[in-house]
Formats: C-alpha cells, structure tokens, sequence
C-alpha cells in the first residue's frame, strides 16, 4: 500500500526488482495479485461453459453452445493425435482445463496499462498488481509443477511402482548394471528439465510482453512524438500479441498432453 501514484516507470522497477524479500515474507510469500486474478478467470471461464453445456437441448444450437463445441472439439482433435488410451477419461478434459485458463491469463495482457494502474490504485488502493498471472514465474512454474506430478503419478499408475522405477535405471542405455549411474543421471535430467522449460517459456513470453507494453507507455509518455509512435507500435505489438496469447496457451496444453502421453509408454 503507498500514497504515491503508479508510473509505467515504477511498475517496471517494482516487477525487475520484485522478489520475497522485499515484500517481507520468505519463502512462503503469497502473490495475492496473482492468486486472485487467477482463480477468478478460472471461475469466470468454467463456469461460463458450465452454463452453456447446462442449458444444451437438441437441436440446432445457438452460438454460445456453437462456440463452445468447437472449443471442445479443437481441443479433442489435438488430443487425439497425441493420446492414443481413453483420452475422455482425463486427458482431454485436462487439456481443455489448461488451455483455456491459461488461455485466460494470458489474455489479461490486453488490458490497457495505464487505466488499469489508474484502477488499481484508485478503486482498490494498490500501487503494485500484477494483473498478468502468467508474467509471475511462480503461477507457471506452479502450473508446470501440476503436470510434472500427474506424469510421474501416470507413469507409476500405468508401470507399476517396480515398471517407474526399472525404467528410470534401465532406459535408454539397456539394463547392464554398469550403466545403471548413466540411466538414471540420463532420465534426472530428463525430469528436472521437463518443468523447467514447461514454466520458463510461457513465463518469458509473456512477462517481455508486459514489459514491451510498458516501455511503449512509458515513451508516449515523453511528449507528443512518443505518444505517436507509442500509440502505433503499441497497436502493431497488441495485434502481434494477439498471436503469443493464444499459441503460448496452445504449446503449453500440447505439452501437457505429450508429458501425460509419454508417462503411458515403455521404453
């Protein structure tokens, strides 16, 4: 909380400087910004389809059902050429879960900047919110975090605790003892990495999203040459991000859906 106004220059040294230590809390830190926002678009997105597939009858059915058909379709044809088990079962509703919330989060780097910072400081008393949860390394890598466990759970339910556990010191390199060591360091980083890079490039790509949008708000904020060229590659960066929006939601549901499919299979 603080009595001064939020600047495009502020918040871009509060997110290049925030960590757990400036907000007093350790390790334990809760991001409240980022919680909120996050379950309120889950809340918002899922119950929205919720009450569309409620109110679903026979017959031709109007665009909200329309639209969210082709959602559930889009998304059961990717699965279908990744998974090749029961994919209803879980998968597919799995998918559509983190594609659409993430889809969701993602979007909220459309809002305007300047006017949110104005709202959050005004109307809710905040200098500091980051409106993106996405741009907070801590949602994806939490996010990340969740497949990672449903893999290795996949993996040992479909293995066995003995299959995981053979497989992790036997593959790639064959079951000789002596390759044991080289196995199992070959499948720790396979599975260290895995999170890693799930979280890391949706994080990258919308946290140099925000900040884009913010160093374009903070040149129109320079005088009259800024505000132009501001407002026009602020235009052109909003439309290309259009794109980052929705394919960082996309890469990162097929990743999930080829991690929960590769826990299905035996070397």
């Amino acid at each position: 909380m603080s009595e001064h106004a939020l600047t495009p220059s502020s918040y871009i040294e509060h997110h290049l400087t925030f960590n757990a230590k400036d907000v007093g809390g350790g390790f334990w830190t809760l991001h409240m910004d980022t919680l909120v926002v996050s379950w309120l678009l889950g809340l918002v997105a899922f119950g929205f389809i919720w009450w569309v597939v409620r109110g679903a009858t026979a017959g031709v059915p109007n665009k909200r059902l329309a639209f969210v058909e082709l959602l559930v379709e889009f998304v059961d044809d990717q699965v279908k050429g990744i998974f090749h088990g029961d994919r209803n079962a879980f998968v597919a509703p799995a998918a559509l879960t983190v594609f659409v919330w993430v889809l969701m989060m993602n979007a909220m780097d459309f809002l305007p900047v300047d006017i949110m910072a104005w709202v959050y400081h005004n109307v809710f008393g905040q200098t500091y919110f980051r409106a993106v949860p996405t741009s907070d390394i801590n949602s994806t890598f939490a996010l990340a975090l969740a497949v990672w466990v449903l893999m290795i759970f996949f993996s040992i339910k479909v293995k066995g605790l003995g299959g995981w556990i053979h497989e992790l010191f036997c593959a790639p390199f064959g079951a000789n003892v002596l390759v044991w060591p080289a196995n199992f360091l070959f499948n720790l980083i396979e599975y260290v990495s895995k999170p890693l890079s799930h979280s890391l490039r949706l994080f990258g790509n919308m946290y140099a999203g925000e900040i884009i949008f913010l160093l374009l708000g903070m040149w129109a904020a320079t005088g009259l040459a800024g505000t132009i060229f501001g407002a026009l590659l602020g235009a052109g960066w909003a439309i290309f991000h259009i794109l980052i929006v929705v394919l960082q939601a996309f890469i990162f549901m097929m990743l999930t859906v080829v991690y929960i499919a590769m826990a299905h299979e035996s070397h």
